[in-house]
């Protein structure tokens, strides 16, 4: 196994994960505002390449896959990252299975549920959609 620091370490599974360095750079605990050039200068790391490699080959990880993303849909969810939320909501759906299109479904649980998708999309982007549609 490759030789690490933990920063870096956690980098590496971050980023078999979701693809996105400057995100994993963030899981992986360096700083918002150097995230960007942090991922970037970790994917030049012959070490952590070597690491991301071996870890790809492995298809397995210490890291609970599901926690891992719940996790990074939560920090998204609070930074104010809708992309990267919904992604992170995507890659659960696929884990988890999709739920049958005939779910038993009450209209509080609804609404609810689109509250909670409206919180993640934000003001800006609710009002944007709201436009879009056509009502009687």
């Amino acid at each position: 196994m490759v030789e690490l620091n933990e920063k870096q370490e956690k980098f590496a599974q971050a980023y078999i994960l979701n693809r996105n360095a400057t995100q994993a750079a963030r899981v992986a605990g360096y700083a918002e505002a150097s995230a960007y050039n942090q991922g970037y200068r970790l994917l030049q790391h012959p070490l952590v390449q070597e690491r991301i490699e071996e870890l790809e080959g492995e298809l397995e990880t210490s890291v609970d896959v599901i926690e891992e993303i719940e996790s990074q849909y939560t920090f998204a969810k609070q930074q104010g990252n809708t992309n990267s939320a919904i992604k992170a909501l995507e890659l659960l759906s696929r884990i988890r299975g999709n739920k049958s299109d005939k779910e038993d479904i009450n209209h509080e649980d609804l609404r609810s549920r689109i509250v909670g998708f409206m919180e993640i999309l934000g003001k800006e982007e609710i009002d944007s959609l709201v436009a879009k549609c056509k009502f009687d």
